[in-house]
């Protein structure tokens, strides 16, 4: 018999999601022999390639045997959670290829499990990544853009009953300033996230530029929510794929979205694994 004691079940609305967290946490502990991480990664499309740069793989893990995770049900997203020994120093990252976007319909909870699972396994810093549509013409595709800030469409919370979080500076200031030490060219823009897992329609985009976004996409706002409720300190990059609808002359497809971050991926990945060594 196992002397493993089976994790609580993420989905039962009177189960803890920290205790599941938790669990998760105590499982990456012990396959992959590291007590402590320190950095999350969250990759979106065409940030994979960041991780094989990062320095080490000291373990892999399927991700669907991780108490609270399941494979991801997106092309383009890594199926496995690996840590990693950052080149030149005894720190080490968590890098989450299966990420959960809400409109898969699993729950804020399994979105964001990834997120509290690294807090519980000692993590302080997350870069959170993804590829998504742009506003401002300049911004050629394949352009990687610091998110500053974020508007919440989804018209949902992570946080469960009467928590209040305060979410100023929710995009850390100084991680931006890091990267910019690495690229001072990189620009910043206001994220804004729809529920998916349709793309905007014009109208909607031209909503969001009112509204005061730069970007358009179907993640990333809740993990962010989730990750300053447990006191992690986010860094949010995202990868303009293409322009928005009304925007870009050309219909938009998840293909261009995969392509787009093919082209770019060793570039991004390169620029994503210096800024990962400085935080």
């Amino acid at each position: 018999m196992s002397d493993v004691t089976p994790a609580p079940d993420l989905d039962d609305p009177a189960t803890d999601p920290f205790d599941v967290a938790r669990a998760a946490a105590a499982y990456i502990a012990r396959a992959t022999g590291v007590d402590r991480h320190d950095v999350l990664l969250v990759l979106g499309s065409g940030w994979g390639g960041a991780a094989d740069l990062l320095g080490e793989t000291v373990a892999e893990v399927p991700s669907h045997e991780i108490p609270g995770f399941s494979a991801p049900a997106v092309a383009g997203h890594g199926a496995t959670t690996r840590s990693i020994r950052i080149e030149g120093t005894d720190r080490h990252a968590l890098v989450l290829g299966s990420r959960t976007h809400l409109y898969e319909g699993r729950g804020v909870r399994r979105v964001v499990h990834g997120v509290r699972t690294a807090a519980a396994a000692g993590v302080s810093t997350v870069v959170l990544t993804n590829g998504c549509g742009g506003l401002n013409p300049a911004w050629k595709p394949g352009t990687p853009v610091l998110i500053r800030d974020h508007i919440n469409l989804t018209a949902t919370s992570p946080l469960e009953g009467a928590t209040f979080v305060d979410l100023t500076d929710l995009y850390s200031a100084r991680l931006r300033a890091v990267a910019r030490e690495i690229d001072p060219t990189l620009d910043d823009g206001v994220y804004v996230q729809f529920p998916g897992p349709h793309y905007e329609t014009p109208a909607e985009v031209r909503m969001a530029g009112v509204l005061g976004g730069d970007l358009v996409g179907m993640s990333t706002t809740l993990e962010a929510i989730a990750a300053r409720h447990a006191g992690l300190e986010v860094l949010g990059i995202s990868l303009m794929t293409n322009l928005g609808a009304g925007i870009s002359p050309e219909p938009l497809s998840h293909e261009e979205v995969l392509e787009a971050g093919r082209a770019a991926g060793p570039r991004i990945s390169a620029l994503l694994a210096q800024i990962v060594r400085r935080l």
